[in-house]
């Protein structure tokens, strides 16, 4: 019905905003990851919108990038996968960091995520494997983003307990500290280095 909304931001909170276009105020909900990335009360802000409607509600829920919208809608379009755990999927995990999971068959990973049980995670990989090709149709990842020693680094953390949004946090900053050519080992004491001094 819409694809994307684009006006003033009234509100927000982690879960949700309101957006007024025009003098109509929409109420959207989002991915908890985005409430970092939103600008200002009072500044212009664009969603790509996604609209389900149930027998007892009508939902609006709003994306900063097109692709983590159409990530969601291929999400609720599989069986037992509601708009709930969608938008909780991509709320702690990044799309790069999705698609690496589902196309190296790593439920370990999806499984760490609130809510996520070891079950889901693993009939999420098998059920999302022929969806990758919609999504590397329009969204295909670059060369660089296929980074194994990420995805390895990141496993590694969710193992030692962090969260999946902290691990790819810490790893991607380590990356840029430990530059591409930089081992798994390296990633992982860099990335842990990182935690410690962020808790600080």
């Amino acid at each position: 019905m819409f694809d994307y909304l684009k006006g003033c931001l009234a509100f927000f909170d982690q879960a949700k905003v309101v957006l007024d276009v025009g003098g109509v105020a929409y109420r959207l909900q989002i991915p908890v990851r985005s409430y970092a990335e939103l600008p200002p009360l009072g500044s212009s802000l664009q969603l790509f919108s996604s609209l389900v409607v149930r027998e007892d509600a009508q939902m609006l829920f709003g994306f900063l990038e097109q692709k983590e919208r159409d990530l969601f809608e291929l999400l609720i379009s599989l069986s037992g996968v509601g708009p709930k755990t969608a938008l909780t999927l991509i709320g702690h995990v990044s799309y790069e960091d999705f698609y690496r999971a589902i196309s190296e068959s790593n439920s370990v990973l999806l499984s760490k995520i609130p809510g996520i049980g070891k079950k889901t995670s693993e009939r999420l990989v098998i059920e999302m494997k022929d969806k990758l090709k919609i999504l590397d149709k329009s969204y295909p990842l670059p060369p660089e983003a296929h980074n194994r020693t990420a995805s390895d680094a990141i496993f590694a953390l969710t193992n030692l307990g962090y969260p999946a949004f902290e691990a790819q946090k810490a790893v991607k900053a380590a990356l840029i500290k430990g530059g591409k050519s930089a081992d798994t080992s390296l990633i992982i004491s860099l990335a842990l280095r990182e935690k410690r001094q962020t808790k600080k």
